[in-house]
């Protein structure tokens, strides 16, 4: 049977990218994102009757819930959502205002909740469905700069994973995606945001523009291919929870959890000197 997909951030980079890949599979999909004519733009060569623009800023909660019930309308039901909207905020944590930390978390974090509480309700009533959602390699390391964003990756990782555990009862799968770098518009001047203050300590390292701006562009990973593997992921009858997307990614990812291991196993010893004695009555 032919999916219907709801896709946010569908506008540029992997979200656009798993929308047309969605649709060369034969599926119908629910392309979304904060302006219609960036959709618009970046669909335009597959407009058919089997897309539907919807306008949806995921901060939103009200918009995210119209949203979905818009996708049922138009094709009768939601096999996938794809939880891709998001941006970079990018700089030393002290520099960072907790205006700009709670604009990152309404977006990255609370943005995929407030999907996820829209299309739970329907993928439950059809006993069946598929959520992928985009965290990052930052969702695993801390990277430097990263710390606002990686904060909403981590979230987005326990939230998944234990949402997981509620409503796979019910038929439905979540994984979690933790892509490396790929060529998309996150690291772009006009997306990418970073602090305007700043603070002299830190000066001699030079800014997280600096840092950061010289990969837009130069990324390794191909988002058309990205696109094709979540058809994949989303076909598996046995999904895995957690998928690292890119060699970059793996190479990331893998001594950050090997290195957890071995401190878990170095001090096992310590850890279990905190259980107490027991007494039953």
């Amino acid at each position: 049977m032919n999916k219907v997909w709801l896709i946010t951030g569908a506008g540029s980079g992997i979200g656009a990218e798993t929308a047309k890949a969605a649709l060369r599979a034969g599926d119908r999909v629910v392309a979304t994102g904060r302006k219609l004519d960036k959709l618009h733009k970046a669909l335009h060569d597959v407009i058919s009757d089997r897309l539907a623009l919807v306008e949806l800023d995921v901060a939103n909660e009200a918009q995210a819930q119209a949203a979905a019930e818009q996708a049922v309308q138009q094709f009768g039901r939601i096999d996938v959502l794809v939880n891709n909207a998001g941006y970079s905020l990018l700089g030393n944590f002290e520099e960072l205002s907790r205006a700009e930390i709670e604009q990152q978390f309404a977006t990255n974090f609370y943005g995929a909740a407030f999907v996820m509480r829209a299309v739970l309700p329907i993928m439950r009533k059809q006993r069946a469905g598929r959520i992928l959602n985009i965290s990052s390699v930052a969702g695993v390391a801390g990277l430097k700069h990263c710390s606002a964003y990686s904060a909403t990756k981590f979230a987005l990782e326990g939230l998944s994973l234990a949402v997981a555990t509620e409503v796979e009862p019910f038929g439905i799968r979540i994984t979690v995606v933790e892509p490396g770098f790929f060529r998309t518009d996150l690291l772009a001047e006009q997306n990418a945001r970073y602090p305007i203050k700043a603070i002299d300590d830190y000066a001699v390292e030079g800014t997280a523009r600096d840092m950061w701006s010289g990969y837009d562009g130069q990324q390794q990973g191909d988002p058309a291919k990205l696109g094709a593997i979540f058809v994949e992921l989303a076909a598996m009858a046995d999904p895995p929870k957690v998928f690292a997307a890119g060699s970059d990614a793996l190479a990331m990812i893998t001594p950050v959890l090997e290195g957890r291991l071995q401190e878990l196993r170095d001090h096992a010893a310590l850890s279990r000197s905190t259980d107490g004695a027991f007494q039953q009555n």
